[in-house]
């Protein structure tokens, strides 16, 4: 490397550092409590002041940056691990498992997460003169790439809208159409695939994740998914795999067990009728499904839920009193 090359280098780093540590700052100022805030609409900040207990969640499409500390993600049985220097991008709807790590009260975990609009990714690859690739290789629908100089300014300046909420309004979307364009201009650009279903085998993958997404609690009838998208029942299992790390079955197992804690959770069902809800006629079978899933019985694990969300509503409760009484930091 020559001087010149190592001097555009070095200020290439200075200027990722610069940005990193602006990140930090704004998110930690947003998000002063323990939790997750959407200042911005598809725009959420976390915070977590300890490794955070797993969670598990039906994650949209998004782009996930994290300013401070860790994350391990599962799809399956499928690790992934992201940090600062690093994005997570998903591009379909998908059962996950995650949890934040190496954060601590002196260095809170920091994150960023944009969610992902099918029609505005479509109308940046046809603006950008970039059509997708009709190669039909079948891509995991979850990935982590480098985060590149150019991605982490154009996060920081749509952050950095909050302090302006008037121009927020019109240049929030500018900044967000900036990211797709770069996220496609990168090493992940063929996933965005899955968002905008164009080419390949994505869009018969894409229907059929919303078809076991919004008929969850039915019977699954593989053959009669596999015809209405077009495929065999064999290239269905494959290609479905392939893009979510699971088979049908499991994916429709984990959706029915999530919204059934959701609504034990929400709305007070028991075991049993929150069971029956999602699609299990045989109450001891749901209970073992759900066990071999979140690691206890439904009714031990919605107390424990409970207790740590009331837990955590105490501690809202004393930061809203103390911000009150003026001595918020």
């Amino acid at each position: 490397m020559d001087s010149r090359s190592h001097r555009s280098a070095g200020r290439d780093a200075q200027r990722v550092q610069v940005n990193r540590d602006e990140l930090v700052e704004r998110i930690s100022r947003a998000t002063r409590e323990e939790r997750r805030v959407e200042p911005l609409k598809g725009l959420y900040l976390i915070r977590h002041s300890s490794p955070a207990e797993i969670v598990y969640t039906l994650a949209n499409p998004s782009f996930c940056v994290i300013a401070q500390g860790s994350k391990e993600i599962f799809l399956g049985r499928e690790r992934y691990q992201y940090d600062p220097c690093h994005y997570l991008l998903t591009t379909a709807e998908l059962p996950l498992v995650g949890h934040a790590i190496d954060a601590s009260n002196e260095r809170p975990y920091l994150s960023f997460r944009l969610e992902l609009d099918a029609a505005l990714i479509g109308s940046v690859m046809v603006e950008a003169g970039h059509p997708a690739s009709q190669d039909q290789t079948d891509l995991r629908a979850i990935a982590v790439s480098s985060l590149d100089a150019g991605l982490l300014d154009a996060v920081v300046r749509l952050v950095r809208l909050l302090d302006t909420p008037a121009e927020a309004g019109f240049l929030a979307t500018l900044i967000t159409r900036e990211i797709v364009y770069r996220l496609w201009r990168g090493e992940l650009r063929d996933r965005l695939r899955h968002i905008a279903v164009v080419g390949g085998y994505t869009p018969p993958i894409a229907k059929a994740i919303e078809r076991l997404r919004k008929n969850f609690d039915q019977p699954l009838r593989i053959d009669n998914i596999a015809r209405k998208v077009g495929m065999s029942v064999s290239g269905f299992h494959h290609h479905f795999k392939a893009v979510t790390a699971m088979s049908p079955l499991q994916f429709q197992k984990h959706l029915r067990l999530q919204e059934a804690r959701r609504l034990m959770l929400g709305q007070g069902l028991d075991a049993a009728s929150a069971g029956y809800r999602v699609g299990y006629n045989d109450a001891s079978h749901f209970s073992r499904e759900y066990k071999r899933l979140f690691g206890v019985p439904p009714i031990r694990d919605v107390e424990r839920l409970r207790e740590v969300a009331e837990k955590s509503a105490g501690r809202r409760a004393v930061f809203e009193r103390v911000k009150g009484d003026g001595y918020a930091p």
